[in-house]
């Protein structure tokens, strides 16, 4: 079954539980009638629902209120984070990642080496950028060599620099995706900047993937954060996903009152076009002489037909001709009141020959 409709299902459900009047609607009697007939009792309607439909009636002529625009919810409102340790993000331009299409000779990875090796003793004596400059001479010797990237990457993190880390740790894993320390130290790029998801999915793989007890202690620190971000997204997700079946709702309770008002207002219409023509059969109540009322009249074509004819829809708007025929209608014997009416005449005559007879 699809995941989202199910999503969508249990957001009902957990509306439903919250207001059971829901269940009593008019557009929810198919399911009350499905839970019955498995045995299931529907929980009494709230004190005002018995007295809704009585007031349906009364709430269709009143015009409709303005719907209330609905207030903005914000994602963030209430999720509050400790973001002790969060810096800003640096901005740097993009540091040399070295040509990845060069062929490295072997004297090119040996003097790789020895420029790590360099490095490796910058890093120790605490020269941070001299370490990095060394690093960066070795990839551009050897710069399909994961470890340097990640080398890099941790000295990079150590000058607080988490961007230049992250594109370092992305190269070294897209060279080598298993690489534990990679993630580590992405991870620890992450925690700088308040990235707590990313943060904990890269240090738990880091650990996955080869144990480590910095990692694990900085997990431990960021996974807190990380699931109280991923709870309030879900909360959220709940909270939309309640709104749209609401929003559903109304839309088809709305679509079905106006296909009810256009039923009645088309039925009004109806009702309206056979009074004012003196009432034939479909739409001219009492008959017409002839269908019925005068002899050998078969019987009455439709009305869409009848008023087609211009002359027949002009005598119809004639208020003299549609008294005469109106009396004709009653009583077609009062047709011979009207012999020397040619306005009369004329039209008794032109829906007779539609008809089939002569008047």
């Amino acid at each position: 079954m699809d995941s989202r409709k199910l999503s969508e299902l249990r957001a009902f459900v957990r509306l439903c539980k919250q207001n059971p009047g829901l269940l009593h609607t008019e557009e929810l009697a198919f399911l009350r009638e499905w839970v019955e007939s498995m045995g299931g009792t529907i929980p009494p309607a709230p004190a005002n629902a018995s007295t809704e439909e009585t007031s349906k009636g009364k709430a269709e002529e009143q015009p409709e209120e303005p719907v209330k625009p609905p207030e903005p919810e914000s994602e963030e409102s209430d999720l509050e984070i400790d973001n002790e340790g969060v810096i800003e993000p640096d901005n740097d331009a993009p540091q040399e990642m070295g040509d990845e299409n060069v062929e490295v000779t072997e004297e090119m990875m040996d003097q790789a080496n020895e420029k790590k090796i360099e490095a490796i003793n910058a890093l120790s004596e605490g020269e941070l950028q001299k370490a990095v400059d060394l690093f960066t001479d070795a990839i551009k010797l050897n710069p399909c060599l994961a470890i340097l990237y990640a080398k890099r990457a941790s000295v990079f993190v150590k000058l607080q620099k988490p961007n230049a880390a992250i594109r370092d740790c992305d190269r070294a894993i897209k060279i080598n995706p298993d690489s534990a320390q990679t993630y580590k130290w992405r991870g620890k790029a992450h925690r700088l900047l308040g990235h707590w998801e990313e943060a904990a999915r890269d240090l738990a793989l880091a650990c996955k993937l080869d144990y480590d007890e910095d990692a694990s202690a900085m997990l431990k620190e960021v996974q807190p954060r990380a699931q109280k971000i991923a709870e309030h997204r879900r909360k959220y997700e709940r909270k939309r996903e309640e709104k749209e079946i609401k929003e559903r709702m109304e839309r088809v309770k709305k679509a079905r009152e106006e296909h009810e008002r256009a039923q009645r207002e088309e039925e009004a219409r109806r009702q309206a076009g056979g009074a004012q023509f003196g009432g034939f059969p479909g739409g001219f109540p009492g008959g017409f002489p002839g269908a019925g009322g005068m002899p050998g009249m078969a019987g009455m074509p439709g009305l869409n037909e009848i008023l087609s004819d211009p002359e027949v829809l002009a005598a119809m708007q004639d208020p003299e001709v549609m008294v005469a025929f109106q009396d004709v209608a009653q009583n077609p014997a009062n047709m011979s009141k009207y012999q020397n009416n040619p306005k009369v005449m004329n039209l008794i005559s032109k829906l007779s020959a539609k008809f089939g007879s002569k008047p």
